[in-house]
Protein backbone atom coordinates (compact mmCIF):
# COMPACT_ATOMS: atom_id res chain seq x y z
CA UNK A 1 0.00 0.00 0.00
CA UNK A 2 1.51 3.30 -1.19
CA UNK A 3 2.11 6.22 1.71
CA UNK A 4 0.20 8.77 1.70
CA UNK A 5 2.19 12.06 -0.07
CA UNK A 6 -0.20 14.69 2.19
CA UNK A 7 0.15 12.93 4.69
CA UNK A 8 2.62 15.32 6.99
CA UNK A 9 4.45 12.62 8.95
CA UNK A 10 4.99 10.38 5.69
CA UNK A 11 7.03 13.28 4.01
CA UNK A 12 9.04 14.21 7.49
CA UNK A 13 10.43 10.66 7.45
CA UNK A 14 11.59 10.66 3.90
CA UNK A 15 14.05 13.54 4.80
CA UNK A 16 16.61 10.99 6.48
CA UNK A 17 19.97 12.56 7.94
CA UNK A 18 22.37 11.33 5.06
CA UNK A 19 20.04 13.86 2.90
CA UNK A 20 20.02 16.65 5.17
CA UNK A 21 24.05 16.45 4.84
CA UNK A 22 24.34 17.00 1.56
CA UNK A 23 21.72 19.62 1.03
CA UNK A 24 23.70 21.76 3.58
CA UNK A 25 26.97 20.81 1.65
CA UNK A 26 25.04 21.96 -1.42
CA UNK A 27 24.25 25.40 -0.10
CA UNK A 28 27.57 25.97 1.36
CA UNK A 29 29.19 25.24 -2.13
CA UNK A 30 26.72 27.98 -3.46
CA UNK A 31 28.04 30.81 -1.89
CA UNK A 32 31.31 29.97 -1.86
CA UNK A 33 31.12 30.03 -5.85
CA UNK A 34 29.14 33.42 -5.66
CA UNK A 35 31.51 34.93 -3.13
CA UNK A 36 34.73 34.27 -5.49
CA UNK A 37 32.58 35.95 -8.71
CA UNK A 38 32.72 39.06 -6.73
CA UNK A 39 36.48 39.46 -7.02
CA UNK A 40 36.38 37.92 -10.41
CA UNK A 41 34.31 40.54 -11.77
CA UNK A 42 36.24 43.31 -12.18
CA UNK A 43 39.29 41.77 -13.68
CA UNK A 44 36.81 40.04 -16.52
CA UNK A 45 35.33 43.31 -17.06
CA UNK A 46 38.74 45.20 -17.62
CA UNK A 47 40.15 42.17 -19.86
CA UNK A 48 36.76 42.54 -21.82
CA UNK A 49 37.39 46.29 -21.72
CA UNK A 50 41.56 45.84 -23.14
CA UNK A 51 40.34 43.48 -25.61
CA UNK A 52 37.99 46.17 -27.03
CA UNK A 53 40.34 48.84 -26.37
CA UNK A 54 43.25 47.10 -28.46
CA UNK A 55 40.63 46.14 -31.55
CA UNK A 56 39.89 49.76 -31.83
CA UNK A 57 43.29 50.76 -31.79
CA UNK A 58 43.92 47.98 -34.39
CA UNK A 59 41.22 49.55 -37.02
CA UNK A 60 42.31 53.07 -36.77
CA UNK A 61 44.74 54.47 -39.82
CA UNK A 62 47.70 55.43 -38.89
CA UNK A 63 47.49 58.84 -41.18
CA UNK A 64 44.62 60.77 -41.05
CA UNK A 65 42.11 60.92 -43.98
CA UNK A 66 40.77 64.73 -44.90
CA UNK A 67 37.46 62.71 -45.97
CA UNK A 68 36.80 60.23 -43.63
CA UNK A 69 33.97 58.56 -44.34
CA UNK A 70 30.75 58.98 -41.61
CA UNK A 71 27.91 56.94 -40.95
CA UNK A 72 25.01 59.36 -41.48
CA UNK A 73 26.57 61.83 -44.20
CA UNK A 74 24.20 63.95 -46.03
CA UNK A 75 23.61 64.00 -49.41
CA UNK A 76 25.83 64.86 -52.03
CA UNK A 77 25.77 68.56 -53.21
CA UNK A 78 28.06 70.25 -55.72
CA UNK A 79 30.67 71.53 -52.98
CA UNK A 80 31.59 68.07 -52.85
CA UNK A 81 33.00 67.54 -56.53
CA UNK A 82 36.46 69.31 -57.78
CA UNK A 83 36.39 69.54 -61.42
CA UNK A 84 39.56 69.32 -63.69
CA UNK A 85 38.91 70.73 -67.07
CA UNK A 86 41.82 69.49 -69.84
CA UNK A 87 42.40 73.04 -71.68
CA UNK A 88 45.32 73.68 -73.92
CA UNK A 89 46.71 77.36 -74.28
CA UNK A 90 46.37 77.11 -78.22
CA UNK A 91 42.63 77.02 -77.95
CA UNK A 92 42.24 78.46 -74.56
CA UNK A 93 40.60 82.14 -75.95
CA UNK A 94 37.57 81.02 -77.70
CA UNK A 95 36.77 77.68 -75.36
CA UNK A 96 36.65 79.78 -72.02
CA UNK A 97 33.40 80.75 -73.14
CA UNK A 98 32.02 77.15 -73.11
CA UNK A 99 33.31 77.37 -69.68
CA UNK A 100 31.59 80.14 -68.31
CA UNK A 101 28.50 78.86 -69.15
CA UNK A 102 28.29 76.57 -66.66
CA UNK A 103 30.71 77.46 -63.95
CA UNK A 104 29.87 78.72 -61.00
CA UNK A 105 33.04 80.46 -58.96
CA UNK A 106 30.95 80.97 -55.35
CA UNK A 107 29.65 76.92 -55.06
CA UNK A 108 32.29 75.17 -57.38
CA UNK A 109 35.87 73.81 -56.90
CA UNK A 110 38.42 72.50 -59.28
CA UNK A 111 41.03 73.71 -61.62
CA UNK A 112 41.23 74.48 -65.85
CA UNK A 113 44.45 72.47 -66.45
CA UNK A 114 46.66 74.15 -68.84
CA UNK A 115 49.90 72.73 -70.79
CA UNK A 116 51.45 76.17 -70.43
CA UNK A 117 50.46 79.83 -68.90
CA UNK A 118 47.84 81.68 -71.09
CA UNK A 119 47.87 85.86 -71.85
CA UNK A 120 44.63 87.39 -69.83
CA UNK A 121 42.54 90.17 -70.94
CA UNK A 122 42.91 92.75 -68.42
CA UNK A 123 39.28 93.68 -69.56
CA UNK A 124 38.35 90.29 -69.02
CA UNK A 125 36.83 89.05 -66.12
CA UNK A 126 38.43 86.46 -64.59
CA UNK A 127 36.88 85.81 -61.44
CA UNK A 128 33.74 83.67 -63.53
CA UNK A 129 36.68 81.36 -64.39
CA UNK A 130 37.90 78.57 -62.60
CA UNK A 131 41.46 79.05 -61.14
CA UNK A 132 44.49 77.72 -63.89
CA UNK A 133 47.31 75.08 -62.93
CA UNK A 134 50.03 74.12 -64.96
CA UNK A 135 50.23 70.31 -65.39
CA UNK A 136 53.73 68.31 -64.18
CA UNK A 137 56.12 67.71 -66.20
CA UNK A 138 55.53 64.35 -68.44
CA UNK A 139 58.80 64.56 -70.89
CA UNK A 140 60.00 61.82 -69.24
CA UNK A 141 56.88 59.53 -70.26
CA UNK A 142 56.75 57.58 -73.21
CA UNK A 143 54.51 58.19 -75.93
CA UNK A 144 54.56 56.39 -78.93
CA UNK A 145 51.27 55.87 -81.09
CA UNK A 146 51.68 58.05 -84.22
CA UNK A 147 48.40 59.42 -84.70
CA UNK A 148 47.87 60.90 -80.98
CA UNK A 149 49.74 63.59 -79.38
CA UNK A 150 52.12 63.97 -75.92
CA UNK A 151 49.66 65.83 -74.32
CA UNK A 152 47.22 62.75 -73.65
CA UNK A 153 49.60 61.63 -71.08
CA UNK A 154 49.59 64.87 -69.39
CA UNK A 155 45.55 65.33 -69.51
CA UNK A 156 45.19 61.35 -67.73
CA UNK A 157 46.84 62.67 -64.84
CA UNK A 158 44.57 65.73 -64.05
CA UNK A 159 42.61 63.19 -61.65
CA UNK A 160 45.58 62.51 -59.58
CA UNK A 161 47.17 66.17 -59.92
CA UNK A 162 44.30 67.31 -58.62
CA UNK A 163 44.35 64.79 -55.81
CA UNK A 164 47.68 65.65 -54.88
CA UNK A 165 46.38 69.27 -53.83
CA UNK A 166 44.63 67.70 -50.92
CA UNK A 167 41.33 69.53 -51.07
CA UNK A 168 39.09 68.84 -48.11
CA UNK A 169 35.85 67.43 -48.06
CA UNK A 170 36.32 66.00 -51.45
CA UNK A 171 33.88 63.26 -52.65
CA UNK A 172 34.32 63.60 -56.33
CA UNK A 173 36.45 64.06 -58.87
CA UNK A 174 35.16 65.00 -62.26
CA UNK A 175 36.95 64.93 -65.51
CA UNK A 176 35.90 67.16 -68.56
CA UNK A 177 37.45 68.76 -71.75
CA UNK A 178 37.34 72.62 -72.57
CA UNK A 179 34.99 72.40 -74.83
CA UNK A 180 32.17 70.24 -72.58
CA UNK A 181 29.15 72.08 -70.90
CA UNK A 182 28.10 70.59 -67.88
CA UNK A 183 24.72 70.64 -66.36
CA UNK A 184 25.64 70.29 -63.18
CA UNK A 185 22.40 70.28 -60.80
CA UNK A 186 22.19 66.81 -63.03
CA UNK A 187 25.69 65.51 -62.18
CA UNK A 188 24.70 65.97 -58.77
CA UNK A 189 21.63 63.95 -59.24
CA UNK A 190 23.72 61.18 -60.60
CA UNK A 191 26.43 61.29 -58.24
CA UNK A 192 23.48 61.25 -55.05
CA UNK A 193 23.00 57.57 -56.11
CA UNK A 194 26.41 56.40 -55.29
CA UNK A 195 28.81 55.80 -52.56
CA UNK A 196 31.75 58.26 -52.72
CA UNK A 197 33.51 55.73 -50.09
CA UNK A 198 33.40 52.77 -52.74
CA UNK A 199 35.44 52.40 -56.31
CA UNK A 200 33.31 54.07 -59.01
CA UNK A 201 34.49 55.06 -62.49
CA UNK A 202 31.34 56.51 -64.19
CA UNK A 203 30.69 58.36 -67.76
CA UNK A 204 29.41 57.52 -70.90
CA UNK A 205 30.67 55.78 -74.26
CA UNK A 206 30.73 57.04 -77.47
CA UNK A 207 27.61 57.19 -80.19
CA UNK A 208 29.91 55.40 -82.63
CA UNK A 209 30.43 51.94 -83.17
CA UNK A 210 33.61 52.08 -84.71
CA UNK A 211 34.68 54.20 -81.90
CA UNK A 212 34.41 51.91 -78.95
CA UNK A 213 35.38 48.80 -81.52
CA UNK A 214 38.79 51.04 -81.37
CA UNK A 215 39.00 52.25 -78.41
CA UNK A 216 36.75 49.96 -75.83
CA UNK A 217 33.28 50.18 -74.81
CA UNK A 218 34.35 49.32 -71.08
CA UNK A 219 35.65 53.32 -71.42
CA UNK A 220 34.14 56.58 -70.02
CA UNK A 221 35.16 59.19 -72.93
CA UNK A 222 37.05 62.40 -71.37
CA UNK A 223 34.84 64.96 -73.77
CA UNK A 224 31.74 63.41 -72.35
CA UNK A 225 32.89 63.75 -68.74
CA UNK A 226 34.25 61.25 -66.49
CA UNK A 227 33.00 60.74 -62.69
CA UNK A 228 35.56 58.78 -60.03
CA UNK A 229 34.85 58.49 -56.51
CA UNK A 230 37.35 59.90 -53.82
CA UNK A 231 38.35 56.47 -52.60
CA UNK A 232 39.12 55.16 -55.98
CA UNK A 233 41.43 58.27 -57.03
CA UNK A 234 43.41 57.49 -54.01
CA UNK A 235 44.03 54.06 -55.12
CA UNK A 236 44.85 55.95 -58.53
CA UNK A 237 47.04 58.56 -57.56
CA UNK A 238 49.42 55.12 -55.99
CA UNK A 239 49.97 53.72 -59.44
CA UNK A 240 48.99 55.80 -62.18
CA UNK A 241 52.38 56.80 -63.22
CA UNK A 242 53.68 53.55 -62.94
CA UNK A 243 50.67 52.37 -65.27
CA UNK A 244 50.98 55.02 -67.65
CA UNK A 245 54.84 53.33 -68.46
CA UNK A 246 52.99 50.54 -69.68
CA UNK A 247 50.89 51.98 -71.99
CA UNK A 248 53.24 54.18 -74.18
CA UNK A 249 51.13 53.42 -77.13
CA UNK A 250 47.98 54.43 -76.50
CA UNK A 251 46.12 56.99 -78.30
CA UNK A 252 44.56 59.28 -75.43
CA UNK A 253 43.85 60.11 -72.12
CA UNK A 254 40.90 58.30 -71.39
CA UNK A 255 42.28 55.08 -72.51
CA UNK A 256 45.25 55.42 -70.65
CA UNK A 257 42.94 56.10 -67.87
CA UNK A 258 40.60 53.06 -68.70
CA UNK A 259 43.51 50.83 -68.72
CA UNK A 260 44.43 52.09 -64.84
CA UNK A 261 41.30 50.73 -64.09
CA UNK A 262 41.51 47.96 -65.66
CA UNK A 263 44.81 47.13 -63.46
CA UNK A 264 42.65 47.99 -60.08
CA UNK A 265 39.64 46.13 -61.55
CA UNK A 266 36.99 48.74 -61.61
CA UNK A 267 34.43 48.81 -64.09
CA UNK A 268 32.75 51.45 -66.17
CA UNK A 269 29.35 52.41 -64.57
CA UNK A 270 27.79 53.69 -67.36
CA UNK A 271 24.95 56.96 -67.24
CA UNK A 272 23.17 57.74 -70.29
CA UNK A 273 23.44 61.39 -69.81
CA UNK A 274 26.91 61.72 -70.38
CA UNK A 275 27.26 62.91 -74.15
CA UNK A 276 30.76 62.14 -75.83
CA UNK A 277 28.54 62.99 -78.81
CA UNK A 278 30.81 61.68 -81.37
CA UNK A 279 29.00 62.90 -84.09
CA UNK A 280 28.69 65.94 -87.05
CA UNK A 281 25.95 68.03 -87.70
CA UNK A 282 22.77 69.06 -86.36
CA UNK A 283 22.32 67.60 -82.56
CA UNK A 284 18.81 67.99 -83.31
CA UNK A 285 17.54 64.41 -83.63
CA UNK A 286 19.48 63.66 -80.10
CA UNK A 287 18.27 66.08 -78.17
CA UNK A 288 14.72 65.98 -79.03
CA UNK A 289 14.02 62.30 -78.30
CA UNK A 290 16.83 62.23 -75.51
CA UNK A 291 17.06 58.74 -73.01
CA UNK A 292 14.68 58.97 -70.05
CA UNK A 293 18.20 60.02 -68.00
CA UNK A 294 18.97 63.32 -66.53
CA UNK A 295 20.75 65.46 -68.85
CA UNK A 296 24.52 65.88 -67.72
CA UNK A 297 26.89 66.99 -70.33
CA UNK A 298 27.35 68.14 -74.00
CA UNK A 299 30.66 67.73 -75.72
CA UNK A 300 32.47 68.32 -79.22
CA UNK A 301 30.12 72.23 -79.40
CA UNK A 302 33.13 73.15 -81.73
CA UNK A 303 32.28 70.42 -84.15
CA UNK A 304 28.61 70.15 -84.19
CA UNK A 305 26.31 72.75 -85.43
CA UNK A 306 24.43 75.50 -82.73
CA UNK A 307 22.14 73.56 -81.35
CA UNK A 308 19.31 76.88 -82.11
CA UNK A 309 19.22 77.89 -85.90
CA UNK A 310 20.16 80.84 -87.14
CA UNK A 311 22.46 81.51 -83.48
CA UNK A 312 26.16 81.40 -82.92
CA UNK A 313 27.20 78.08 -80.70
CA UNK A 314 27.63 80.17 -77.57
CA UNK A 315 24.30 82.04 -77.58
CA UNK A 316 22.50 78.97 -78.72
CA UNK A 317 23.50 77.26 -75.25
CA UNK A 318 22.99 80.11 -73.39
CA UNK A 319 18.78 80.13 -74.39
CA UNK A 320 19.13 77.03 -72.23
CA UNK A 321 20.28 78.87 -69.28
CA UNK A 322 16.13 79.79 -68.37
CA UNK A 323 14.99 76.38 -68.29
CA UNK A 324 17.62 75.10 -66.67
CA UNK A 325 16.66 77.53 -63.70
CA UNK A 326 13.47 76.37 -64.05
CA UNK A 327 13.06 72.78 -64.20
CA UNK A 328 16.88 71.47 -64.75
CA UNK A 329 15.79 67.46 -63.92
CA UNK A 330 13.33 68.26 -66.74
CA UNK A 331 15.60 69.57 -69.07
CA UNK A 332 15.31 67.69 -72.65
CA UNK A 333 13.08 65.35 -71.45
CA UNK A 334 10.78 63.49 -74.19
CA UNK A 335 6.68 63.40 -73.77
CA UNK A 336 4.71 61.94 -76.16
CA UNK A 337 1.02 62.83 -76.76
CA UNK A 338 -1.81 62.42 -79.99
CA UNK A 339 -4.15 65.45 -81.07
CA UNK A 340 -6.78 62.84 -81.90
CA UNK A 341 -9.45 65.24 -83.69
CA UNK A 342 -6.59 66.66 -86.02
CA UNK A 343 -4.60 63.27 -86.35
CA UNK A 344 -1.07 65.18 -85.36
CA UNK A 345 1.66 62.98 -83.29
CA UNK A 346 3.16 65.49 -80.93
CA UNK A 347 6.70 65.19 -79.27
CA UNK A 348 8.05 67.58 -76.73
CA UNK A 349 11.84 67.64 -75.57
CA UNK A 350 10.84 69.85 -72.23
CA UNK A 351 12.91 73.18 -72.33
CA UNK A 352 14.41 72.63 -76.40
CA UNK A 353 11.89 71.72 -78.99
CA UNK A 354 8.51 70.12 -80.00
CA UNK A 355 7.78 68.94 -82.75
CA UNK A 356 4.29 68.40 -84.72
CA UNK A 357 4.10 64.88 -87.01
CA UNK A 358 1.19 64.73 -89.35
CA UNK A 359 -0.96 61.06 -88.36
CA UNK A 360 -0.41 59.19 -85.68
CA UNK A 361 2.96 57.59 -85.02
CA UNK A 362 3.73 55.13 -82.11
CA UNK A 363 5.31 55.86 -78.71
CA UNK A 364 7.67 52.98 -79.78
CA UNK A 365 9.01 54.88 -83.35
CA UNK A 366 9.03 58.63 -81.79
CA UNK A 367 11.58 57.82 -78.92
CA UNK A 368 13.97 56.95 -82.10
CA UNK A 369 16.25 59.68 -82.77
CA UNK A 370 15.65 61.35 -85.92
CA UNK A 371 19.30 61.10 -88.17
CA UNK A 372 19.53 64.85 -88.17
CA UNK A 373 23.47 64.15 -87.42
CA UNK A 374 26.24 61.83 -89.31
CA UNK A 375 28.65 59.40 -87.84
CA UNK A 376 31.90 60.01 -86.42
CA UNK A 377 33.37 57.90 -89.14
CA UNK A 378 31.47 59.89 -92.35
CA UNK A 379 31.66 56.97 -94.41
CA UNK A 380 29.68 54.79 -91.86
CA UNK A 381 25.53 54.82 -92.16
CA UNK A 382 23.19 54.24 -89.88
CA UNK A 383 24.31 50.59 -88.46
CA UNK A 384 27.18 52.15 -87.01
CA UNK A 385 25.81 53.65 -84.06
CA UNK A 386 25.35 52.44 -80.73
CA UNK A 387 21.77 53.15 -80.36
CA UNK A 388 18.61 52.91 -83.01
CA UNK A 389 17.85 55.64 -84.76
CA UNK A 390 15.02 56.81 -87.31
CA UNK A 391 15.86 57.86 -90.80
CA UNK A 392 14.76 61.88 -91.49
CA UNK A 393 13.93 60.80 -95.39
CA UNK A 394 10.29 60.39 -95.04
CA UNK A 395 7.11 60.47 -96.97
CA UNK A 396 6.58 64.39 -97.46
CA UNK A 397 3.44 64.42 -94.82
CA UNK A 398 5.50 62.90 -92.24
CA UNK A 399 8.21 65.62 -92.23
CA UNK A 400 7.88 67.29 -88.69
CA UNK A 401 6.43 70.98 -88.38
CA UNK A 402 9.51 72.29 -85.79
CA UNK A 403 8.84 74.89 -82.92
CA UNK A 404 12.17 75.71 -81.16
CA UNK A 405 12.27 77.24 -77.35
CA UNK A 406 11.78 81.34 -77.31
CA UNK A 407 10.62 82.02 -73.69
CA UNK A 408 10.35 80.10 -70.52
CA UNK A 409 9.15 81.50 -67.48
CA UNK A 410 7.43 80.73 -63.78
CA UNK A 411 3.40 81.45 -63.85
CA UNK A 412 2.71 81.65 -60.10
CA UNK A 413 -0.60 81.91 -60.56
CA UNK A 414 -1.03 78.14 -61.77
CA UNK A 415 2.43 77.34 -60.15
CA UNK A 416 3.84 76.15 -62.66
CA UNK A 417 6.45 76.68 -65.26
CA UNK A 418 5.29 77.51 -69.11
CA UNK A 419 7.71 77.35 -72.06
CA UNK A 420 6.85 78.80 -75.10
CA UNK A 421 8.14 77.14 -78.71
CA UNK A 422 7.84 79.32 -82.05
CA UNK A 423 7.73 77.74 -85.34
CA UNK A 424 10.85 77.31 -87.06
CA UNK A 425 10.53 79.37 -90.47
CA UNK A 426 11.60 76.81 -93.12
CA UNK A 427 9.83 75.62 -96.43
CA UNK A 428 7.98 72.69 -95.81
CA UNK A 429 7.25 70.13 -98.50
CA UNK A 430 3.78 69.70 -100.26
CA UNK A 431 1.46 67.38 -98.47
CA UNK A 432 -1.89 66.46 -99.77
CA UNK A 433 -2.96 64.25 -96.86
CA UNK A 434 -6.88 65.40 -96.05
CA UNK A 435 -6.70 66.33 -92.54
CA UNK A 436 -5.43 69.46 -90.39
CA UNK A 437 -2.25 71.05 -91.81
CA UNK A 438 -0.17 72.14 -88.47
CA UNK A 439 1.31 75.22 -90.53
CA UNK A 440 -1.26 76.73 -89.06
CA UNK A 441 0.08 76.46 -85.19
CA UNK A 442 2.71 79.83 -85.15
CA UNK A 443 3.41 78.76 -81.54
CA UNK A 444 3.33 75.96 -78.70
CA UNK A 445 3.01 76.82 -75.22
CA UNK A 446 3.92 73.68 -72.27
CA UNK A 447 2.44 74.04 -69.21
CA UNK A 448 4.28 72.24 -66.46
CA UNK A 449 5.08 71.53 -62.79
CA UNK A 450 8.58 71.12 -61.40
CA UNK A 451 9.56 67.79 -60.04
CA UNK A 452 13.36 68.41 -58.26
CA UNK A 453 13.06 64.68 -57.09
CA UNK A 454 12.05 63.65 -60.80
CA UNK A 455 15.46 61.02 -60.80
CA UNK A 456 15.01 59.95 -57.43
CA UNK A 457 12.29 57.49 -58.31
CA UNK A 458 12.32 54.66 -60.74
CA UNK A 459 12.64 55.84 -64.61
CA UNK A 460 9.75 56.86 -66.72
CA UNK A 461 9.07 59.35 -69.51
CA UNK A 462 6.54 62.23 -68.61
CA UNK A 463 3.06 62.15 -70.23
CA UNK A 464 1.51 65.43 -72.45
CA UNK A 465 -1.76 66.14 -72.78
CA UNK A 466 -3.57 68.33 -75.60
CA UNK A 467 -5.61 71.08 -74.65
CA UNK A 468 -8.70 72.03 -76.54
CA UNK A 469 -7.82 74.71 -79.05
CA UNK A 470 -8.99 78.01 -77.67
CA UNK A 471 -10.64 80.29 -80.02
CA UNK A 472 -8.84 83.51 -78.16
CA UNK A 473 -5.68 81.96 -78.93
CA UNK A 474 -5.44 81.36 -82.38
CA UNK A 475 -2.78 79.45 -83.80
CA UNK A 476 -1.42 78.75 -80.50
CA UNK A 477 -1.35 74.97 -79.44
CA UNK A 478 -1.13 73.93 -75.81
CA UNK A 479 0.06 71.43 -73.94
CA UNK A 480 0.67 69.84 -70.07
CA UNK A 481 3.19 68.23 -69.19
CA UNK A 482 3.36 66.14 -66.10
CA UNK A 483 3.98 62.54 -64.19
CA UNK A 484 1.52 60.50 -65.77
CA UNK A 485 -1.73 59.59 -64.17
CA UNK A 486 -2.63 56.11 -63.09
CA UNK A 487 -3.28 53.23 -65.91
CA UNK A 488 -2.31 56.63 -68.49
CA UNK A 489 -0.26 55.27 -71.22
CA UNK A 490 0.72 56.54 -74.45
CA UNK A 491 -1.11 54.63 -77.16
CA UNK A 492 -2.18 55.21 -80.52
CA UNK A 493 -6.14 54.49 -80.29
Amino acid sequence: MKDNPKDPENLYSTWTFPKVTICFLLLISFSYISYSMKFLHPYLCTQQSQSLNFQSHFSTPQSADPNPPTSQEHKTNISHIVFGIAASADLWHHRKNYIKLWWRPDQMRGHVWLDQPVKTDPKSNHTLLPPFKISGDTSGFNYTNPKGHHSAIRISRIVSESFRLGMKNVRWFVLGDDDTVFVTENLVRVLQKYDHNQFYYIGGSSESHLQNIKFSYNMAYGGGGIAISYSLAKALEKMQDSCIQRYPDLYGSDDRLQACMAEIGVPLTREKGFHQFDVYGSLFGLLAAHPIAPLVSLHHLDVVEPIFPDMDRIHALQRLEAPTKLDSAGLAQQSICYDINRSWTISVSWGYAVQIFQGISSAREMELPLRTFLNWYKRADHTAYTFNTASVNRHACQVPFVYYLSNAFYNRTTNQTTTEYVQHQTRMPECNWKMANPSRIHKVQVHKSSDAHLWDKAPRRNCCRVFRPDSKKKGTLVIEVGVCHEDEVVKVW
